[in-house]
């Protein structure tokens, strides 16, 4: 029973991206349980599909996914993904997207099944600025959140969208630390 951790390669002009930077600093173990990682192209679909693959390789029981948001102040767990693609800028594949939806027909949107509140809590008592975010967005985050969580129940895993500001607010290792605090919090919820 291992636990799977994505970060996102560098996109919109910068050289290096806080949320693989973090993951890379993550323990390999935690609570005795192998930390495999995946750095995803921020490229609409093509991430989820890498780590739908991953998954069904892996069969971890715990997915987090993390993702920069620039001008928070802390780090935030995402609550839910919606069905809806829309950005002010290109993927790195250059795809922009102006109002579609993920998946024609599809569920409007998918809640973690996580404790969030705990989540936070968690991190917020290593002295770790964090706060709940209601919404992954509509950018290539939210695109990967939304097949994670639509494939929970087929690949029997829990998942998480976390959301790290840029270093900043909180320097990579933090970020780690925090990350790490997601995984302990979750896998007490097993």
């Amino acid at each position: 029973m291992s636990i799977l951790l994505t970060g996102f390669e560098p996109f919109g002009g910068v050289e290096r991206n806080p949320s693989w930077e973090a993951v890379q600093l993550v323990p390999d173990q935690i609570v005795g349980r192998a930390v495999h990682r995946l750095c995803l192209p921020v490229e609409y679909g093509r991430a989820a599909e890498l780590l739908m693959a991953e998954i069904r390789r892996l069969r971890p029981a715990l997915v987090i996914c993390c993702g920069v948001a620039v001008g928070r102040e802390g780090v935030t767990p995402e609550l839910v993904a919606i069905n809806y693609r829309q950005a002010a800028i290109a993927d790195n594949a250059g795809l922009l997207c102006r109002g579609e939806p993920i998946c024609p027909g599809g569920e409007t949107a998918y809640m973690t099944r996580l404790p969030v509140n705990d989540i936070v809590d968690a991190i917020r008592a290593l002295d770790i600025p964090a706060r709940l975010s209601l919404s992954a967005g509509a950018y290539v985050c939210n695109d990967l959140y939304y097949h994670a969580l639509a494939a929970e129940r087929e690949l029997a895993c829990r998942s998480l969208f976390v959301h790290v500001p840029g270093e900043e607010a909180v320097d990579a290792a933090r970020a780690a630390q925090a990350i790490a605090a997601c995984i302990e919090t979750a896998l007490k919820t097993e």
